[in-house]
């Protein structure tokens, strides 16, 4: 971590350190890192001219009792929630939009230090295609959002779970930082399988912290089947895909409509299933398709598990061999589509899978009625010891008609989502603790059809945020207790041949291993989202918390994202502009 202060001066806005290093902070505007236009002002200039004003008129209209401060993510540690800086591409295999950060990269003022790092590739987190950047101006680095920050909002309250919070980084109090808070005075903190765990004053036992309101803001994304086309055109096999059904009956078989981008069904006395595999290319075969235009068979792009794998975290540069980052397998995944119902009758199932356990959402077209399981069935086992699981609730997939849902199993918890309203019951389910993974996890996402008409679009599947107990530090603070850290296996997935060494290894260590944080009053606890990336309480040390007197306010809004490739330099990304959730 480096030491160095950054100095805020009266007029500019602060920075707000995420990871690795701080960003330094000078009164003057720096020389931009991408070179000048060889006419006139830069862009990079003008936009600085535009913001300068508009930060002004905020501030002095919005804010005169400065009841809120202007702040600039400078690195990645909340990616993708909050940007650093950054650069922003579009897959020219798939057409995937994404960010990719540039937070080491050189700038004129690192040059003069005689830094060399500087962006030269990246991956594509769809396709997983190696995208070349190098310096040209087609990929210009970003500054990270803008934000404001409420600065009294924590002197009326205590900070909230899952709240992102601007505070003095303990090490070095002139430092600001920006993270989630996770952990609350008085608790116990555990991070497992991914999952955070909390245990108060009192409480016998550690219980799950599920993210409430903040779930869908934090969802990662693992693949939009939007993008099939452009990635079928480069003779790579789609993911989605009607599934082969017991009795090989093709009565009532799903039809691909759209360029594989959806299916259809008249719907059948038996269920039948559409079903994503995760069949991710590797570099080698993509370096194959693009020099050589060996595109691999439909067979050699081998089912994989999902991992935490984040394109943000892909750059790499000349100087340095490519990063790899420890990848978990994450189980916790939502499904997302739009259901085109086209009968009166009939059910519907969505399905996700985790730990070789399936859960379900099951509609009766009919009545609207949704009921929740596990095994497809009202009760399940663990441990030899049986649990009823039916919840139910009216919905309005009811009839015919078309509407947009969300399923999702994250945080021992199942939640629907139909036309973004959520759908209440209690999807809550026993703890289903030390899963491992099995090649039905290969295949973990499904929709089904038993008798009703269906038309399924915009398929998208996501993940949860998986928190690693990774630590990059020699030795243990006071008060903290690590197991072990998870399982960890560097590759850009998980193969067949790869899932057996990883379900060796873990039978061979106990899956209860975790990392425990205790803290006292006045204590929080910080992660940031971008959990493989994020310098956070995990590793700070002896004093892995934040104290109260240290919380500067809460994040609340994105008031000048940049813009993606628009005629006009400085207009603003207003799709992204909104409060923080």
């Amino acid at each position: 971590m480096s030491k160095r202060k950054a100095v805020v001066k009266p007029g500019r806005a602060p920075a707000v350190a995420g990871i690795d290093r701080p960003e330094r902070v000078k009164a003057k505007t720096p020389r931009p890192a991408e070179p000048p236009e060889k006419h006139g002002l830069s862009r990079s200039a003008v936009r600085e001219t535009v913001e300068s004003v508009v930060i002004a008129f905020v501030l002095a209209f919005l804010f005169r009792t400065f009841e809120a401060e202007a702040f600039v993510i400078p690195t990645g540690s909340m990616a993708t929630t909050l940007m650093g800086r950054h650069k922003d591409l579009e897959c020219p295999a798939c057409g995937h939009k994404f960010q990719v950060s540039t937070s080491d990269e050189v700038t004129a003022e690192g040059a003069d230090k005689g830094l060399s790092y500087r962006v030269e590739s990246c991956t594509c987190p769809m396709c997983r295609r190696p995208i070349n950047v190098g310096n040209s101006r087609d990929y210009p680095p970003f500054k990270g959002d803008r934000i404001l920050v409420g600065k009294f909002a924590y002197q009326f309250r205590d900070p909230e779970r899952w709240d992102v919070a601007v505070f003095h980084y303990p090490g070095e109090a002139q430092t600001n930082y920006i993270k989630r808070v996770v952990g609350l005075p008085g608790e116990t903190i555990r991070i497992r399988q991914g999952d955070v765990y909390v245990k108060r004053l009192g409480d016998a036992d550690f219980a799950i912290a599920r993210k409430a309101n903040k779930l869908r803001a934090m969802l990662q994304p693992v693949y939009d089947n939007d993008l099939t086309p452009k990635i079928k055109a480069k003779g790579f096999p789609a993911r989605w895909s009607a599934w082969p059904s017991a009795d090989r009956s093709p009565a009532g078989a799903w039809q691909a409509i759209d360029d594989d981008c959806g299916f259809e069904t008249a719907g059948a006395a038996k269920e039948r299933w559409i079903r994503y595999e995760h069949r991710v290319p590797t570099a080698q075969q993509w370096r194959n398709a693009i020099e050589y235009g060996n595109a691999p068979g439909p067979n050699e792009v081998k089912p994989a598990l999902i991992s935490d794998f984040s394109g943000y975290n892909t750059d790499v540069s000349q100087e340095t061999a490519q990063r790899t980052l420890p990848l978990h397998w994450v189980g916790d995944l939502a499904l997302e589509a739009t259901l085109e119902v086209t009968s009166d009758e009939g059910q519907i199932i969505l399905e996700l899978v985790k730990g070789g356990r399936r859960f379900q959402c099951r509609f009766d077209v009919g009545s609207g009625d949704a009921t929740l399981s596990i095994g497809g069935n009202g009760s399940f086992q663990v441990d030899e010891q049986e649990f009823e699981f039916a919840p139910t609730a009216k919905t309005k997939v009811c009839g015919r008609g078309t509407h947009e849902v969300l399923f999702a199993n994250c945080d021992q918890q199942l939640r629907l989502w139909v036309d973004g309203s959520e759908v209440p019951f209690d999807g809550s389910y026993p703890p289903l603790d030390n899963l491992l993974p099995t090649a039905d996890d290969m295949a973990p996402a499904g929709i089904g059809s038993l008798g009703a008409g269906l038309r399924v679009s915009h398929l998208k599947l996501l993940r949860d945020v998986y928190y690693t107990t990774y630590l990059p530090i020699k030795r243990l603070p006071h008060g903290m207790t690590v197991h072990a850290p998870d399982e960890r296996i560097e590759a850009p997935g998980f193969t067949e041949e790869q899932l057996r060494i990883w379900q060796t290894c873990a039978a061979e260590i106990d899956p209860r291993l975790h990392a425990d944080y205790e803290l006292d009053s006045d204590q929080f606890f910080m992660l940031g989202d971008n959990s493989p990336k994020s310098r956070d309480s995990r590793a700070w040390g002896d004093e892995y918390f934040v104290r109260r007197e240290l919380l500067i306010g809460k994040a609340f809004f994105i008031y000048w994202p940049h813009s993606w490739n628009v005629p006009v330099p400085f207009w603003p990304n207003f799709r992204r502009m909104g409060f923080v959730r």
